[in-house]
């Protein structure tokens, strides 16, 4: 019996598109580069900012990713300040989390967006949130849903992760968790099927099924 679900942010329960986006071009226009657009950003996301930075680069003119620690820079002061802008929840996230507490399971978050924006975004919905931060691999590595598992207290067994990407597919299987891919985000469905996700689901009331 399923006790508890970690969920990727980024995509899966947020649509995030236009405030990665915006954040992104604001940086490559202080570093006078040209701008991506969102289809460019969505396919960018899934590894970090620092891998998000890289691609945006290269996009914007700088081949050689010279800028890359101004970039870095420049990025973390306007994510900072804009991490919730024009941030939503998908439709029928809400009432799914709710559903889901309803039932007693606990809710957490994992995400690769730096620790402080993650806890930000989310700090009201869940039990817990992780975000990047020194000591923890990133995704696709496991050691954010173990140690999200040990704050709630469940084995692999009790504890469902769901994600948007490939990166989400290789984290769930890594850390030894059945994987429940969404297809209202980055990613469509034949990426998570190649990436080798357990189910998908195209609505969140889907999630309570497997609950």
């Amino acid at each position: 019996m399923y006790k508890a679900c970690i969920f990727d942010l980024d995509g899966t329960l947020t649509d995030t598109l236009e405030s990665l986006t915006y954040s992104v071009n604001e940086t490559l226009k202080e570093l006078k580069l040209k701008k991506i657009t969102q289809e460019q950003c969505r396919s960018f996301v899934g590894n970090g900012a620092r891998c998000l930075i890289e691609r945006a680069l290269v996009a914007g003119g700088d081949l050689e990713k010279s800028q890359m620690e101004p970039a870095m820079e420049i990025y973390g002061r306007i994510f900072g300040e804009n991490c919730t802008y024009h941030v939503t929840p998908y439709e029928g996230i809400p009432e799914m989390l709710k559903a889901l507490k309803d039932k007693g399971i606990q809710l957490a978050v994992l995400s690769n967006k730096p620790d402080r924006q993650t806890v930000k975004v989310v700090k009201a919905l869940f039990d817990y949130a992780q975000g990047q931060k020194e000591g923890i691999r990133r995704k696709p590595e496991p050691d954010g849903v173990w140690y999200l598992m040990e704050q709630m207290h469940v084995s692999k067994e009790e504890c469902l992760y769901i994600g948007d990407s490939e990166v989400d597919a290789a984290t769930g299987r890594n850390a030894g968790l059945k994987t429940i891919g969404v297809l209202w985000g980055f990613r469509d469905r034949k990426t998570l099927e190649t990436a080798g996700v357990d189910d998908l689901i195209d609505r969140p009331d889907e999630l309570l099924q497997f609950v």
